[in-house]
């Protein structure tokens, strides 16, 4: 079995995130080192006591991983992972992207004027691909498409967008499908030119890039099925 990561003992630490979020992350984790496989169930009761607290927080937890479809809720049996597909991923970012397409449009100005923020991720991405990282190339590209919908200046796209939760999701396919991470740093510099130039066809060129992420997963999921 895989352990969780520790639990953190640094009270500052547990006051700046609240406590549920702190069990989310957690459960995430355990989702993605395979401690919980697709179909298993995750006992409240038995979490609650592994992290020392009560199972309120343990409970709120679960349901926001519920709400972004990671585990369901099932009749007399309480919560237990979900079999995740590629067909999840063909209902989850068609929709991102026709948000990111939005966000793109409303963003052009902003980071026409001051593509900065885009470029640091680049570079990054650069350099944790040339490492091989793949949990960088992850964070990186996620933040990239963040800076996007940031700059987008538009509260109820970013909290939609966000409510998504792009990276779990990125981080669970790349996982669970073997999805070849499509996050190449020139992909996301051809994207960063376009808003630098100012192109009216950015928005389209953003929201293709999202759908590539489905394309990649179905080819995946072809070689290996």
């Amino acid at each position: 079995m895989v352990d969780l990561p520790e639990w953190p003992d640094d009270p500052a630490r547990l006051a700046r995130n609240p406590l549920r979020e702190q069990i989310r992350r957690m459960l995430v984790e355990g989702l993605l080192s395979g401690r919980w496989q697709p179909g298993e169930r995750i006992v409240e009761r038995r979490v609650a006591t592994e992290f020392n607290v009560s199972q309120a927080p343990v409970r709120e937890a679960l349901r926001e991983l519920e709400t972004l479809r990671l585990i369901e809720s099932v009749p007399n049996k309480g919560a237990r992972v979900r079999d995740f597909g590629v067909a999840d991923m063909a209902e989850i970012y068609p929709v991102r992207a026709g948000l990111e397409l939005v966000a793109a449009e409303l963003a052009a100005p902003r980071l026409s004027a001051d593509p900065r923020p885009l470029e640091r991720e680049v570079e990054a991405l650069r350099r944790a691909t040339a490492a091989g990282d793949v949990e960088e190339q992850i964070k990186h590209s996620v933040e990239f498409h963040r800076e996007i919908v940031r700059a987008a200046g538009n509260s109820v796209l970013s909290h939609t967008w966000e409510s998504l939760g792009v990276e779990v999701w990125t981080r669970l396919s790349v996982r669970w499908l073997n999805m070849e991470l499509h996050a190449k740093a020139a992909d996301h510099a051809q994207i960063t030119e376009a808003f630098r130039g100012a192109d009216p066809d950015v928005g389209r060129m953003v929201r293709e890039h999202v759908l590539n992420y489905v394309e990649a997963a179905v080819q995946t999921s072809g070689r290996t099925g």
